[in-house]
């Protein structure tokens, strides 16, 4: 099944409606300005990112964000998965981690050497998740932040 299609500034809306759902059931407190300021230079073509759209084109079921930054540990370019949605309706189908075998693939033919994520260290569910998909933790790693 191919569900991902990457997305565009067309799709500004509709992305920003999935991130703000997201960042609700996260609690992240986001507001549609902020949103939408994120989104749309990735959308435009910066090319620190990319965001791909899960399941039809016309009516997504969710999202992958993914930033690009280089690793001397990997050898080159790596990847971070910042966010993947799936709305909650049709969680738990097999799409997320469709998505994310497709994304992989993809990303390891443009030349990406290792792709991360952060994972909240109480959530099972996510890290079983993950783990399915192939992500491995690290032991003796943290990531670490510093808000700027």
């Amino acid at each position: 099944m191919k569900s991902l299609h990457l997305a565009d500034p067309s799709d500004l809306q509709k992305l920003a409606a999935m991130v703000l759902s997201f960042h609700a059931e996260r609690g992240y407190g986001s507001d549609q300005a902020h949103v939408e300021g994120a989104l749309a230079p990735i959308l435009d073509g910066m090319p620190h990112g990319a965001i791909w759209l899960i399941g039809p084109r016309k009516a997504p079921v969710g999202y992958v964000m993914v930033s690009f930054g280089w690793s001397l540990e990997y050898g080159g370019l790596d990847a971070i998965v910042d966010e993947i949605y799936v709305r909650p309706a049709v969680r738990r189908r097999g799409m997320g981690g469709d998505a994310l075998h497709q994304l992989s693939v993809g990303l390891r033919e443009a030349g990406v050497c290792a792709m991360h994520l952060e994972v909240d260290r109480s959530d099972d569910r996510a890290q079983q998740f993950y783990r399915r998909n192939r992500f491995k933790m690290r032991d003796g790693y943290a990531l670490m932040t510093r808000e700027l």
